[in-house]
């Protein structure tokens, strides 16, 4: 078993495990979108980074690729890795602001505004369905294409794969397939359907509070008592 900090609370894990993984175990919730269980790690999304060493001297990883280490300190909710989470929903949004699954996340985070150029390729190189053909239906179907802005997915030549079975299991795990609430005549790139309340215990602390108690209990983000009125719990 391996020792480490996170969030400043003192956890053991198995040696092989990433600190998504072991966050995960505790709880934690961290956003990902080009990870699954069943597939390898590919780190491309960024979504999962949290920051990890003492300040000032501490760097944004991948958690969903970065092996645990013996006494390594974590902040999974800092004022600095929510910014980061949240210009990497904006980009991918500017690419695929059809997806439900990065309009749900926007909402989520707090993204509401898009500064980018949007693009609609519908694709945000997640290398999700690359993986799925390859490991879990072992077609080896599709595959990446040049590099920089002229990256994408598709098969060898761009032409029919012969070993593509039509499976479906590319659909299954792509998150820009899954269509947002307003359908193909959205107005908005990004529509905060399900915009949530900002915690403010950011401004104050320079990281989220909520993570291991009620929402509140910091006394950042609940309202000031009224005169004669018991004030919340946790209030300072």
């Amino acid at each position: 078993m391996i020792t480490l900090f996170i969030n400043n609370l003192q956890v053991q894990a198995e040696e092989h495990w990433t600190l998504l993984e072991t966050c995960q175990f505790y709880g934690l919730e961290i956003p990902t979108l080009c990870y699954n269980p069943g597939l390898s790690n590919y780190g491309g999304c960024r979504l999962c980074l949290v920051e990890i060493g003492k300040k000032p001297r501490t760097k944004l990883v991948s958690s969903c690729t970065y092996p645990i280490e013996e006494g390594l300190n974590v902040h999974t909710d800092t004022a600095r890795v929510l910014r980061a989470r949240r210009m990497m929903i904006e980009l991918m949004l500017s690419t695929a602001p059809g997806s439900k699954v990065l309009q749900d996340l926007a909402s989520l985070y707090g993204v509401k505004q898009q500064r980018f150029e949007v693009r609609n390729e519908e694709c945000v190189l997640c290398g999700l369905c690359v993986r799925m053909c390859a490991e879990q239906m072992d077609g080896k179907a599709i595959g990446f294409q040049n590099r920089g802005h002229k990256r994408k997915i598709s098969t060898p030549f761009d032409v029919k794969s012969k070993v593509c079975r039509e499976c479906g299991g590319c659909l299954y795990v792509c998150p820009a397939c899954q269509a947002r609430c307003q359908g193909p005549q959205e107005k908005e790139p990004i529509c905060n359907a399900c915009l949530n309340m900002d915690p403010t215990c950011v401004e104050v602390h320079d990281e989220a509070q909520c993570w291991m108690y009620d929402a509140g209990r910091c006394g950042t983000c609940v309202r000031p008592p009224e005169d004669g009125e018991k004030p919340a719990e946790g209030k300072k």
